[in-house]
């Protein structure tokens, strides 16, 4: 009868396969950095607008600002400029990105670029 012989396998840490979020350097540290939807450009999350999905009564997806980025669920993140916001409504970046479907209603979102562009 022939001898087994047992080997012990070695373990090797798992690779991820999600890569870590780039960091830019600062003078106070490093700060996460952000993909605008609109213009796919890498930004300062700082210089970017957060922006989620809430469910309204009739079925449609309100697509609604966060400039505190407090509000819960997926965001995305877009240039609060209204070149940026065309681009991702023609796109279709925003059900992608929120990872909702249906119709999507973008108003608030809207009013909030107009307002803002004023007011700078």
């Amino acid at each position: 009868m022939a001898a087994v012989q047992w080997t012990q396998a070695t373990h090797e840490p798992p690779v991820s396969t999600h890569p870590e979020p780039v960091q830019v350097p600062s003078a106070e540290g490093a700060r996460p950095v952000r993909t605008c939807i609109g213009c796919r450009k890498r930004e300062l999350a700082a210089d970017l607008l957060r922006v989620v999905a809430q469910s309204s009564d009739m079925g449609v997806s309100v697509i609604v600002p966060d400039p505190r980025r407090r509000l819960p669920g997926r965001g995305a993140w877009l240039h609060p400029v209204s070149a940026c916001l065309s681009n991702a409504e023609r796109r279709r970046a925003f059900g992608r990105a929120l990872r909702v479907s249906g119709q999507l209603d973008i108003s608030a979102l809207e009013h909030y670029v107009e307002n803002r562009h004023e007011h700078s």
